[in-house]
């Protein structure tokens, strides 16, 4: 079990993938599909504001608690020569890209016409800083971390349209761009998830070596329920593309509702998905 440092260290991680998933892929959303998240563009960027202080906040926690966690009490969070320290390493390297991406997302956000491209910049700084370390911690090649970062901004895409959608279902008002919207997402998803799939299957088999490795260490048990509730999401997905959507081109109010309960459920689904990563990225260690 974690000690405090830890389930802290965790807390903070999850925060991390939280704010930086959520306000890019809501950026993502808002440039793919300006046309029909007009009537709420004011709330998705309220939403991605939001969440990028969250991930700005996270990210200075996290550096903090990595003092912490070296010297095992609180006064590492202060300890300037122990964060000069840490500064100094692969960890302020990162620090420094989730700081400049989380800026660029906020400042992007409140700027006019080309404020989202910035916004969206911002974002895959941000990303790209999670596949530097404590993700792949021992596959530091340039060409994993892109993978990973294509990886990451399929994820951020997924997650991004869940807010949209579920309001614009939730509009009467809207209900035909709703539908249009839920159509165009499934068409994109239909080359993202298989791309998302692909990468995280390559990364499953480069971590844990082989089927020993996912069935009997921790870190193999983790990773496979988290491959268990990709296909759940993957289930409800396609539940949305090929019963609720239809419905609603079709005129259907009821099967908006439908709609905007499964993306509920969706999002359950993704917060448990990305708990399981932080704890996977955080305290567990891969096996040998």
């Amino acid at each position: 079990m974690p000690d405090i440092w830890g389930i802290a260290t965790i807390l903070a991680k999850l925060g991390l993938y939280i704010g930086f998933t959520g306000s890019t892929g809501l950026v993502i959303v808002s440039c793919l599909y300006s046309g029909f998240v007009a009537p709420i563009n004011l709330g998705i960027k309220r939403q991605a504001r939001a969440l990028a202080w969250l991930a700005l906040a996270a990210t200075v926690v996290g550096f903090m608690l990595r003092g912490a966690a070296l010297t095992g009490g609180v006064d590492g969070m202060v300890d300037p020569e122990m964060l000069g320290l840490l500064w100094q390493t692969s960890v302020g390297d990162v620090l420094v890209y989730r700081l400049i991406g989380a800026v660029m997302i906020l400042v992007g956000l409140s700027v006019p016409r080309f404020g989202q491209w910035i916004a969206l910049l911002g974002g895959t700084v941000a990303l790209w800083s999670l596949a530097q370390i404590g993700h792949l911690p021992e596959l530091e090649s340039v060409g994993v971390q892109l993978l990973l970062l294509l990886h990451l901004l399929c994820v951020a895409f997924w997650v991004g349209i869940f807010s949209p959608l579920r309001s614009m279902a939730l509009m009467p008002e809207h209900l035909t761009d709703a539908a249009e919207l839920g159509h165009r997402f499934g068409q994109t998803a239909a080359l993202v998830v298989p791309a998302l799939i692909g990468v995280g299957l390559w990364m499953a088999r480069l971590l844990v070596g082989n089927l020993q490795g996912l069935l009997f260490t921790g870190y193999g048990q983790a990773l496979l329920f988290k491959v268990l509730l990709v296909g759940l999401l993957l289930t409800l997905a396609a539940a949305n593309k090929l019963r609720f959507v239809p419905a609603m081109q079709s005129g259907e109010a009821k099967a908006a509702r439908h709609l905007a309960r499964s993306i509920e459920v969706e999002a359950i689904v993704v917060l448990v998905v990305l708990a399981t990563t932080a704890t996977l990225t955080s305290v567990l260690t891969l096996p040998s």
